[in-house]
């Protein structure tokens, strides 16, 4: 976006020289800077870094800052754990003595302890923590949080800007740090989907911070990334092209949904996972999509535009299908096309005081929708695609086991098929699995190790699996896993879907389990098959009794689904269950589930 005279409260002359001066501009000095002027502003004149009282917009003090740092993190997924752990580790490098713990291991009552914080975590669903963040966040947003006058910290929060409350639990951590008397070293870096570049700046300027207090001038850290230390070339940044080896349906004839089972190849890859980790893979936007997105606009086609930083390009078609994302609008997006829109509607919507009015637009809107209604654009379309964002991976739980399926691995992929504003819709990675890929076709995929959804250590502990619809995939993972490792502790699986006949995914497999003795007890939920809908929620309250059992006898809890709906009416029947078979009150029963999530004997991947 270009500052103007009529935009911006700068004279033609300054608006020119902020216009070459910007571009240029690397995102830690543009952080930087942010930060240099609001404390400028508090302290007088410029070059002066002194705040008010109270006030700690940047690091103010000068007296040395400790080489000791705490670096916690909260990830549901594990990017976030990832990005920690390879902060602790250029930390380490630079010299620094590095303390790493996930939110949910951590001792609150060490925290006033600490000289140097620096805080990794994401944003789940609509703007909640983590699950391991919970306790910790409790913790410091509660009574019992001490002052903290003599911490310096930084946070680095992820998140998606698609969802109203983007990266929400990193700014509550920032402004609650700050709030209890915390120095922030570095500010706040909010990550979306695409976080690679301004993670690593985010470390660099922590770390360039921490040599400055110190009085260290030496060349500040290296870039750092999300890719933990693994055997092979192929990551989240360099993914690898997997051979479809089979794509098939596995609903029957007549029913509502289409799930698909996908098996790809990683021969070659070196590429290995365990049960729990998920499947990233970049897709391809609809062609259908992208031409229609093509003929709305009137651009050529084959006109070369920028698709990143380091100024690759491709011609706009295959930039549109491949690169940018054209599914999905955003507060962000919708800010950065009215910069560029002639259109002074646009500008109204997204202007202070109409948050609800631009939410009801964005919700079930595309891209095309956008151009439509507000068109026609003069710009060009180099100018207009710099402001989409990039294509971002799609997260799938893996549905086998590696020790089962050598160099293999496994999806369960239900096709998204709705319609909203008088148009069909899809989902861009489900739809291009059920109706584009072919045995024979490769897609680009990399592993998501998620250290929050795995299997006991000891293979004798009983499991008790939840996992309606698609929430199966990793469950058929597990058990494979302890049939192949000959694991002895009981296992107990709750399925549901819409109907017996032509819903029971993997039914022959379950059924062998169940008679080698792999599976021990397996209870299913067909909501559409009987007058009154029957969920997974209402068949653990039918066990009730035996499902306190095992949870007495030490078992794990795992879920897996929808987290909107069914990971709310789940959580909730295991408060009642524990509430009324243990004879407590629903505080107590609440406290038993939160230890329980405490010690990873109750996890989740929901979504």
């Amino acid at each position: 976006m270009q500052l103007q005279v009529s935009n911006s409260p700068f004279n033609q002359e300054q608006a020119e020289l902020l216009n070459r001066l910007l571009p240029t501009l690397s995102e830690t000095q543009k952080i930087w800077l942010t930060g240099y002027l609001t404390a400028a502003q508090a302290a007088g004149p410029i070059g002066v870094l002194a705040p008010k009282a109270g006030e700690s917009a940047l690091v103010q003090n000068t007296a040395p800052v400790s080489k000791e740092v705490t670096v916690l993190y909260g990830s549901q997924t594990g990017n976030a754990q990832s990005l920690a752990e390879n902060a602790a580790k250029t930390l380490s490098e630079q010299g620094f003595q590095v303390t790493i713990s996930s939110m949910n291991d951590y001792k609150p009552n060490q925290l006033k302890k600490e000289k140097n914080l620096l805080i990794v975590v994401s944003t789940h669903g609509e703007g909640t923590p983590p699950d391991n963040a919970l306790s910790f966040y409790e913790f410091l947003h509660g009574r019992r949080a001490p002052k903290l006058d003599g911490l310096n910290f930084s946070v680095l929060s992820l998140g998606d800007s698609s969802y109203e409350f983007f990266c929400q639990t990193g700014k509550d951590f920032d402004g609650k740090l700050e709030e209890l008397g915390g120095t922030r070293i570095f500010p706040r870096t909010d990550c979306d989907l695409d976080f690679d570049e301004p993670a690593a700046e985010w470390i660099s300027g922590v770390i360039t911070c921490l040599k400055e207090k110190q009085g260290d001038n030496a060349a500040p850290a290296g870039e750092v990334s999300a890719e933990s230390a693994q055997p092979s070339a192929y990551s989240r940044t360099n993914p690898f092209r997997a051979e479809v080896l089979e794509n098939i349906n596995l609903n029957g004839r007549g029913s509502n949904k289409e799930t698909r089972h996908l098996e790809l190849s990683l021969e070659g890859s070196g590429l290995t996972y365990e049960p729990g980790d998920s499947l990233g893979i970049y897709p391809e936007n609809d062609p259908v999509l992208v031409d229609l997105l093509l003929e709305k606009t009137g651009w050529d086609p084959e006109s070369s535009v920028t698709i990143n930083k380091q100024g690759d390009r491709l011609s706009l078609r295959n930039a549109l299908l491949t690169h940018f994302e054209v599914t999905v609008l955003s507060k962000p997006l919708l800010e950065k096309l009215a910069g560029i829109s002639d259109q002074s509607v646009l500008k109204e919507l997204v202007s202070p005081g109409k948050e609800d009015q631009l939410k009801a637009y964005i919700e079930g809107r595309d891209l095309i929708d956008l151009i439509e209604d507000f068109g026609p654009w003069t710009v060009s379309a180099e100018e207009f695609v710099q402001n989409l964002r990039k294509m971002p991976a799609r997260l799938y739980s893996i549905a086998s086991s590696l020790t089962a399926n050598p160099d293999e691995v496994h999806l369960t992929i239900g096709a998204v098929r709705y319609e909203t504003h008088g148009r069909k819709r899809s989902g861009v990675c489900s739809i291009l699995t059920a109706e584009r890929l072919q045995p024979g076709d490769t897609l680009p995929v990399y592993i998501q190790k998620n250290q929050n959804f795995k299997l006991p250590e000891n293979p004798d502990v009983p499991v008790i699996m939840v996992g309606p619809g698609t929430g199966i995939a990793p469950f058929r993972s597990f058990i494979q896993e302890r049939e192949e490792t000959g694991a002895g502790g009981k296992s107990w699986l709750f399925f549901g879907d819409q109907h017996f006949v032509t819903d029971f995914l993997y039914q022959t497999e379950w059924q062998k389990a169940l008679e080698n003795g792999s599976l021990t007890r397996m209870d299913v939920a067909f909501s559409r098959d009987t007058a009154e809908k029957v969920y997974v929620q209402h068949r653990m309250l039918e066990q009730s009794k035996e499902l306190y059992a095992w949870i007495k006898e030490g078992a794990y809890v795992y879920i897996c689904g929808d987290e909107k709906h069914m990971a709310h009416d789940v959580h909730s029947t295991l408060i009642s269950i524990i509430e009324n078979e243990g004879g407590m009150s629903r505080a107590a029963a609440e406290e038993v589930l939160a230890g329980m999530q405490q010690q990873k004997r109750y996890q989740r991947d929901v979504y």
